[in-house]
């Protein structure tokens, strides 16, 4: 079945506004941590080359902003759950989502959430970055999790690939009540999407001021980017 390709709509508008109005503490020097979970199930098996490759760029519109390193982690299978180390590179995080292949199961976005918590009192976090197709796990109990990542002040970025209302409306709660936001994640507009991607890493390693700036320097690539204020 075909996709509905991501068009400018309120959705995306509303992410990106959001993106550029979360607050952010970046201390000179530091690099910005930013989690990317992912569902690893076998519905996500059709996709998940393409979208390895589109995530590794991330890392292209950081390179003038800040440090950024990415921790993958991801579900698949029974009840397994994994995370890659800290990667400073698109290489390196390639490499850790290139080894991973998808395996049917249930859903455990719960596990994706208490990972984010543990790493933030290792060392903070400044955003999480999930992109899933089904939500199979109690609504109530992701959005109390969510609710207490937005205590911790870190915003939720989650995209939803597919197009079921359901997990939209489980998305888009979880995202408002850690003062994150929702997009939709469709790899048949890739530069779109590549966009969205880039914003969060771009806030995340560099803060609002930086991501301004790469608002400045996009505005004729994208439509989207146009939106960032």
């Amino acid at each position: 079945m075909s996709k509905p390709t991501i068009k400018p709509s309120s959705d995306v508008s509303a992410f990106l506004d959001k993106v550029a109005k979360t607050p952010i503490k970046q201390t000179p020097g530091d690099a910005g941590r930013l989690i990317f979970g992912m569902d690893a199930t076998a519905s996500r098996e059709p996709t998940w080359d393409q979208a390895c490759h589109l995530q590794g760029q991330m890392f292209d519109a950081t390179s003038n902003v800040g440090d950024l390193a990415v921790q993958l982690c991801y579900y698949r299978g029974f009840n397994e759950f994994q995370h890659s180390t800290w990667c400073a590179s698109a290489r390196d995080l390639l490499r850790e989502m290139s080894a991973v292949r998808c395996l049917g199961g249930h859903t455990q976005i719960k596990k994706v959430l208490d990972h984010a918590s543990v790493e933030h009192r290792k060392q903070p976090i400044k955003a999480v970055v999930f992109v899933g197709d089904a939500v199979e796990e109690n609504p109530d109990d992701l959005c109390q999790l969510a609710g207490q990542l937005g205590v911790l002040r870190i915003p939720l970025f989650m995209f939803q690939e597919g197009i079921d209302s359901a997990v939209k409306s489980t998305f888009r709660q979880m995202a408002e009540l850690s003062g994150g936001a929702y997009a939709p994640f469709n790899l048949a507009s890739a530069a779109e999407l590549k966009n969205l991607l880039s914003a969060v890493a771009v806030y995340a390693a560099g803060g609002r001021k930086a991501l301004q700036q790469f608002e400045s320097r996009h505005k004729r690539t994208a439509l989207l980017t146009q939106q960032l204020k």
